[in-house]
C-alpha cells in the first residue's frame, strides 16, 4: 500500500528526517513513536504530500506521490481548527464528498453511515462548537471515513482529549478499522498507545530521524484496554519499545 524510500528532509535550522524507509501492506496499522521533535510530523507531512521532502520518495499503491493524492485522507491533533464552525456536522463530514460522488442522496448515505460508525448519527444536524472535544475528533475520524480513503494518516489524533475518552477513541479506530479492513499510519508520542493500536512500531531516532526498530507487535486483532494492557506480552513490549526510545533520545 505504502512505501517510504530514502526519505530525507531539512529545513534552515538543520536535518529533520535523513533515508527514512519502511513499507505499510494493505490492511495494516502503523504507529510510529520517537523523540519530542524528531520529525514525525514533518514524516506524515511528507508522505500526505502536503510537504515534499528535500530527497528519497513516497509511492501509494505503487504510484509516486506528487501532492495530494486522491486515494488518502489526515485527521490532524487539532481537530478543532481542522473542522468549518458554520457547517453541521453532517456538512463537515459531507464537504470533501463534493469532488468525488456527485450524486446528493449517495453523498448523504455515506455521512450517515459514517456518523454512525463512530457513533454520531444523533448529532448530526449540530454544529462542532456544540460538541465535546472528543465528539470533535469523532467527527474529524468520520469525516475521513466517509471519503473512503486507500490510506489514512494520524497525527497524534488523541492527544488532546481526557484519559477515558482517549481510551474509547482508541477503541473506536480499532473497531472503524476491522470494518472497513482500513491502512493506518498513526503518530503518537505515547508508548502505550502504540502497542495496544498497531501492529508493527516504527521507531525514529532523535532528529535527524532515522527508522531505528521495526517491532512487530503480535498481539490478537481483538484488543480490550484492561486485559490487553496487562498481559505480559503487552509488558514486554512496551517494554522493548520504551528501552530504545531511552536509547535513541
Amino acid at each position: 500500500m505504502l512505501e517510504v524510500v530514502d526519505l530525507g528532509h531539512s529545513y534552515r535550522e538543520g536535518t529533520a528526517l535523513e533515508n527514512v524507509s519502511f513499507r505499510v501492506d494493505p490492511g495494516e496499522l502503523v504507529c510510529v513513536v520517537g523523540p519530542s521533535g524528531c520529525g514525525k510530523s514533518t514524516l506524515l507531512r511528507c508522505v500526505a504530500g502536503l510537504q515534499r521532502p528535500s530527497s528519497g520518495s513516497v509511492w501509494l499503491r505503487g504510484q509516486r506521490v506528487d501532492g495530494v493524492p486522491t486515494e488518502l485522507a489526515v485527521v490532524f491533533q487539532d481537530y478543532s481548527r481542522s473542522l468549518l464552525a458554520w457547517k453541521t456536522v453532517a456538512g463537515n463530514v459531507g464537504f470533501p464528498l463534493h469532488t468525488r460522488e456527485r450524486s446528493k442522496s449517495r453523498r448523504r448515505e455515506r455521512v450517515m453511515h459514517a456518523l454512525s460508525s463512530v457513533g454520531l448519527s444523533h448529532v448530526a444536524d449540530k454544529y462542532p462548537w456544540q460538541l465535546s472535544g472528543g465528539m470533535q475528533q469523532r467527527v474529524a475520524i468520520a469525516r475521513a471515513l466517509a471519503y473512503r480513503p486507500a490510506l489514512l494518516l494520524m497525527d497524534e489524533p488523541f492527544a488532546s482529549v481526557d484519559a477515558q475518552t482517549r481510551a474509547d477513541l482508541e477503541d473506536l479506530l480499532l473497531q472503524v478499522r476491522a470494518e472497513h479492513d482500513m491502512t493506518i499510519v498513526l503518530v503518537t508520542h505515547d508508548i502505550d498507545e502504540s502497542v495496544y493500536l498497531s501492529d508493527r512500531v516504527l521507531v525514529l531516532s532523535a532528529s535527524p530521524a532515522v527508522v531505528v526498530d521495526d517491532i512487530k507487535v503480535g498481539l490478537p486483532r481483538d484488543r480490550e484496554q484492561i486485559t490487553t494492557r496487562a498481559s505480559d506480552a503487552f509488558v514486554h513490549l512496551r517494554s522493548d519499545v520504551a528501552r530504545l526510545l531511552c536509547r535513541v533520545q
